[in-house]
């Protein structure tokens, strides 16, 4: 069972070590590094999901590629200074790991659910095709003041419902983590593939907070 302090932020994601694994940072002794899991969608298509795991959890030493695993943990983010403005970057951060020796039939490979606060307006939009959609940016709370920064998206009846939150207003989510590439413009003549990671709603609720 997960301690109080993260049960408001609930990863599970089953998939493939796709690179190497990058050291990030060091805290108290403690190394944590970086590698990237790719993760099956129903459809034919997957999702690149950046991990970042303990040298105490993992030997970052061995070459794990291909290495099926299942990973829980907690959607992260932090803040990176890049181009004289600060980019937002997301990663599952791994408490507990487990490798699997064959794909599991049924299993759902990509789940998360949150508890947190709106804390920007919400963007209600609709595609080309009509299809209606809501951007919601969700803080949800870490232990020592801390908060976690998630985008999230909305489609259809729930984009509707996401369109009328409040910001500061209580609401829950469930649903997985997607990877999209765009291009960024960084000058007229040169732009750059990146990756953005969002939460892909499935199910959302908004909180009644009590007087």
């Amino acid at each position: 069972m997960m301690d109080k302090v993260i049960e408001n932020n609930q990863v599970s994601i089953v998939g493939v070590i796709s690179s190497q694994f990058q050291f990030s940072h060091e805290i108290f002794g403690e190394g944590f590094y970086m590698v990237d899991i790719v993760v099956k969608r129903l459809s034919d298509s997957s999702d690149i999901i950046p991990l970042m795991v303990s040298d105490r959890l993992l030997d970052v030493t061995e070459d794990m590629e291909g290495r099926q695993i299942r990973v829980m943990g907690q959607f992260r983010s932090y803040n990176r200074h890049e181009e004289k403005r600060n980019r937002l970057v997301l990663s599952v951060f791994a408490r507990e790991v487990e490798f699997l020796d064959e794909e599991e039939d049924g299993v759902k490979t990509n789940q998360i659910f949150l508890d947190g606060y709106v804390c920007k307006e919400p963007i209600y939009r609709k595609t080309p095709l009509g299809r209606e959609i809501a951007d919601l940016l969700i803080a949800v709370n870490r232990p020592y003041g801390k908060s976690d920064y998630i985008p999230c998206i909305c489609w259809g009846r729930n984009a509707r419902f996401a369109a009328n939150f409040q910001v500061g207003g209580h609401t829950r989510i469930w649903g997985r983590i997607q990877s999209r590439e765009y291009m960024k413009k960084l000058t007229e003549e040169e732009s750059e593939r990146r990756i953005a990671y969002e939460v892909s709603v499935s199910k959302l609720e908004y909180v009644e907070e009590d007087d």
